[in-house]
């Protein structure tokens, strides 16, 4: 709902009740119209269904008691009503009644201007309160003003860091060299050639906006003098053209926390862009990528790490010694373990917030390409005594190989 109407439309007219009507005349009021004005009852009538809106809207600000209230605290300072606006403002709203239009968004904010008779905070006040504002409204002129000429924010800034396998694991401090926006050295950010300053832009008088009217409304812009700062550079500074802004090359140490993944963003609080005007520098983003490592892998937290070991070690078992990337460490594989299996060594892996990952150890039986003569005959002497190891498979396919229906 906007301001207008609230201050145009009279709703308790439109219902046909009195201001000092209670909820149950309203809703009983208004069950009696939308009964008679229904689209359905009246197929074809534009002029029941126009009215049959203006109820129903009627109806939704009357019938919630907040709205109400706003409702009744704008009428009662216009005067209620087109007639009244017009003669609390000689001209009135554009369309009902002719004359000169005004911005409705500095009458909102105007405070102490427009507002000497309407109290100690003025219509500004009272206007923001009763639509969500507070002293300033968020439209005016004078808020326009601030957010134009206070301080801003830096912008954030990203860059990439190529990490080794152990340094993205372990955590490690590295310079990263970097261009990104700052203050201009030569005049400071303000922007004009050191020894004179910039003033006041005289289009805008340092709003940094501009504003047009359109009926009862105004609509505001960046303007186009001043370019939306609110200052105006008549000696712009050689080294930044007048933006205040360079583009830099700098270095930052940045610690690295252990345990990153690559195509991590890592966040660093105000190692961005330096703000405007005394605001709070931007943010720094680190994009890490991490190089693949000649041993180990990675799954989450844990480490992997594949580890070849021969067919007497699977079948006697043995105790190896594997490396970590810090330390060696011992590792027992048990008698009788088959290729592929995943031995575990906890807390040796990617160092984590409470615990640590474990180091994921798979081993696999290492098959010789080419044997002596000496030692095949061993393998066969040995298969001799191991026997069949897949009895089921063997008698499976002799039966199918004896099926006289089998075409296999």
């Amino acid at each position: 709902m906007s301001t207008r109407d609230f201050i145009e439309k009279d709703y308790y007219g439109a219902l046909g009740v009195s201001q000092g009507a209670d909820a149950a005349e309203i809703k009983k009021a208004y069950r009696k119209l939308a009964r008679d004005l229904h689209p359905d009852k009246n197929p074809g009538n534009a002029a029941a269904e126009a009215r049959f809106k203006e109820v129903s809207e009627a109806y939704d600000v009357l019938s919630d008691p907040k709205r109400r209230a706003e409702y009744d605290d704008a009428r009662r300072l216009f005067g209620g009503g087109g007639a009244g606006a017009r003669a609390g403002f000689p001209g009135g709203f554009p369309g009902a009644g002719g004359g000169q239009p005004f911005d409705l968004g500095d009458l909102f904010g105007a405070g102490g201007r427009a507002g000497a008779g309407a109290g100690a905070g003025g219509i500004g006040d009272l206007f923001g309160n009763l639509f969500g504002g507070g002293g300033t409204a968020p439209g005016s002129a004078r808020a326009r003003q601030q957010a134009a000429s206070g301080p801003a924010r830096g912008q954030d800034v990203e860059t990439e860091a190529t990490l080794s396998f152990d340094e993205a694991v372990l955590g490690v401090t590295v310079p990263l060299r970097m261009q990104s926006p700052g203050t201009c050295p030569t005049c400071s950010g303000s922007g004009a050639r050191p020894g004179t300053s910039p003033h006041t832009c005289p289009v805008c008088d340092g709003a940094g906006v501009t504003s047009r009217s359109q009926g009862a409304f105004a609509f505001s812009e960046p303007c186009r003098s001043c370019r939306g700062t609110g200052q105006v550079v008549e000696d712009p500074c050689p080294t930044c053209a007048g933006n205040g802004v360079t583009t830099q090359t700098r270095t930052i140490t940045v610690r690295i926390p252990a345990g990153v993944k690559d195509g991590q963003r890592i966040r660093l609080a105000g190692k961005g862009a330096p703000g405007r005007r005394g605001g709070p520098a931007g943010d720094l983003f680190v994009v890490v990528h991490v190089s693949d490592h000649d041993l180990f892998g990675r799954k989450g937290d844990d480490l992997t790490l594949t580890v070849p070991i021969t067919f007497p070690e699977a079948v006697l078992g043995t105790t190896l010694t594997v490396p970590t990337l810090d330390a060696n460490v011992t590792l027992k594989v048990p008698a009788g373990t088959s290729s592929g299996r995943t031995l575990r060594v906890r807390g040796r892996g990617v160092p984590g917030r409470g615990r640590n990952g474990d180091l994921l150890v798979t081993v696999e039986v290492a098959v010789p390409q080419r044997l002596s003569a000496e030692a095949e005959r061993a393998v066969k002497t040995l298969d001799a005594e191991l026997g069949d190891p897949r009895p089921q498979i063997t008698a499976a396919t002799q039966a199918r190989s004896t099926d006289p229906g089998s075409t296999r």
